[in-house]
């Protein structure tokens, strides 16, 4: 099985004044294959710039990254842009939805920008609406929806490329604990209907235990990545926190 996501040594400080943050310190992480993964950690542990870095929206100070067989190293702000837009999906926790475009318009954004034609782009939109029961949904603006459908709607722009590798920062972070389950579940169905691999970024021991693998980040350093093998939320944070108070 090919390695899909590979992080050697990455290092990103940020400086915040007159202090130095080291958010990442060394980090490396490989993801084989298709599947539903979880980076877990407190706040400020490091998570999301790391993420940023593998989703082309940071460069790091040091260190390598390739996924889905790009380089990102290699690639100029040209190169990282067509990245972004047709190698990988990014889902955020706002869902950064535009606010005077339809649903269906916010889906078909990145096909637009991408020069397809109008008639293309809404076919293969209307066609991933009504994929996620939203097909009632394509003509409202996001302030009609509620949370769980701007999200799913997030989902489904990130998707129209069908990208290989699918990011997630916190995607339910701003949703009720019934809404996060369901996106939660489709997450895991993406990776398995679609042959991705789905890499969500976490603090929700919750979240975690509906993902196949978990990488624990502690103070910038990948600290455990073990199996989720029927872990419930319970354990997994029995098991973060033992691990981070280990590691400190």
């Amino acid at each position: 099985m090919s390695i899909i996501v590979r992080a050697s040594d990455l290092r990103k400080t940020y400086v915040l004044g007159a202090r130095r943050v080291e958010a990442l310190r060394g980090v490396s992480i490989e993801i084989e294959g298709a599947g539903f993964h979880a980076i877990m950690g407190p706040s400020g542990s490091g998570k999301s710039t790391l993420l940023h870095l593998l989703a082309g929206l940071d460069r790091p100070d040091g260190g390598s990254i390739e996924v889905a067989g790009t380089k990102l190293e290699t690639l100029d702000e040209t190169g990282l842009t067509e990245y972004r837009r047709r190698r990988i999906g990014i889902v955020f926790q706002q869902f950064n939805l535009i606010p005077t475009l339809t649903a269906l318009e916010n889906v078909t954004l990145p096909a637009m920008l991408d020069g397809v034609p109008r008639g293309e782009r809404r076919e293969r939109g209307s066609a991933m609406l009504e994929q996620f029961g939203l097909a009632d949904r394509m003509s409202h603006r996001p302030d009609a929806l509620s949370g769980g459908e701007q999200q799913r709607i997030a989902i489904a722009r990130a998707l129209m490329f069908e990208p290989r590798v699918l990011f997630a920062d916190e995607p339910t972070g701003n949703l009720d604990t019934r809404t996060s389950g369901q996106i939660w579940a489709l997450l895991g169905e993406l990776a398995e209907t679609k042959s991705m691999t789905v890499l969500m970024v976490t603090h929700e021991p919750a979240a975690a235990a509906h993902c196949e693998r978990v990488f624990l980040l502690h103070d910038g350093h990948i600290v455990d990545a073990f199996e989720v093998d029927g872990l419930n939320a319970a354990e997994l944070a029995t098991r973060s926190q033992s691990t981070g108070h280990a590691a400190s």
